[in-house]
């Protein structure tokens, strides 16, 4: 089996206990070997999606039979935009823990495989009353995406509306439905609205989880302009200003600024019931061993 160079100073013993407790299972070394890589998930998944995805590989060979190895396979697919493979490692980690957690992030798959009447009847089915309030917000915010998805933009919008969206208390959940809140509303032509709520969000985003500042800013007509950029005829006469690399941020009247690129807005809650069929359809996909041939790209 081919591996991957772990710098040294990885020693696999960052993981979550919960983790390393699931890894006691394995041989001592093998153990290791499979934390180490589980490390290196873990720091470039944010950054580096494709390469936490190879030493993700590299693990589920090395003990597919793990519940948290499934489960980090799962995370550095769909971060690599690998959701039919995603949605494989989320539901085979389920099946080994009986883990409702998975659910939200097991809806977004199928969205992203292009089937957003899926995802908003997994928003409407008892597991999600299982889930903690995190994991509520969450199954919220893929089902407004779905909403989205489906050019239902005022569902959305109402999708969003929640005692969550509502509070003064910020959570670590609340920047980003602010944020898919003033998105949803932009969408639908509800500016002033929207204003409010992407400064609202950027007032609960504590640690920059969000472009919420760069929306609101676009939206009250700042641009940010190169201070380097020369004009055709004055680059002598320019040679002797600052050209540290300043950024100059000027307000632009002209009526059309330009707003800002539409994000991928966060899914919501839909209050859709899932049949019996369709959780049938989830659970009813057959375990993936660890050969690497086995899995869906």
């Amino acid at each position: 089996m081919k591996r991957l160079p772990i710098p040294d100073d990885v020693t696999g013993e960052e993981i979550d206990k919960d983790v390393k407790q699931e890894l006691q299972s394995l041989p001592k070394g093998l153990a290791e070997d499979v934390s180490r890589n589980l490390v290196m998930v873990a720091r470039l998944i944010d950054e580096d999606p494709e390469g936490a995805y190879g030493y993700s590989r590299v693990a589920l060979r090395l003990a597919s039979r793990v519940a948290a190895v499934r489960e980090a396979a799962g995370f550095a697919a769909y971060a690599s935009q690998k959701y039919s493979e995603a949605l494989a490692e989320f539901r085979a980690a389920r099946r080994m823990t009986g883990n409702v957690d998975l659910w939200p992030v097991m809806a977004d798959c199928e969205r992203g495989l292009g089937r957003p009447e899926k995802a908003l009847d997994m928003a409407g089915a008892p597991e999600v009353q299982k889930l903690d309030k995190a994991g509520q917000v969450e199954m919220r915010l893929v089902a407004a995406g779905a909403r989205r998805d489906m050019d239902q933009l005022d569902a959305a919008i109402v999708t969003l509306q929640s005692p969550e969206l509502a509070s003064n208390s910020v959570q670590p959940w609340t920047a980003r439905l602010r944020y898919a809140y003033a998105d949803a509303l932009l969408a639908a032509g509800r500016e002033g609205e929207a204003r409010e709520w992407f400064a609202k969000a950027v007032e609960s985003d504590k640690d920059g989880s969000t472009d919420a500042s760069d929306r609101l800013a676009e939206l009250d007509g700042v641009e940010f302009v190169d201070a380097l950029v020369e004009d055709d005829g004055d680059s002598d006469t320019d040679s002797d200003s600052d050209s540290d690399g300043d950024v100059e941020v000027v307000n632009s009247e002209a009526p059309e600024a330009k707003s800002a690129p539409e994000s991928e807005s966060e899914p919501e809650l839909a209050e859709d019931s899932i049949d019996d069929d369709g959780l049938d359809d989830i659970d009813d996909v057959d375990d993936v061993d660890g050969d690497e041939d086995d899995l869906k790209g």
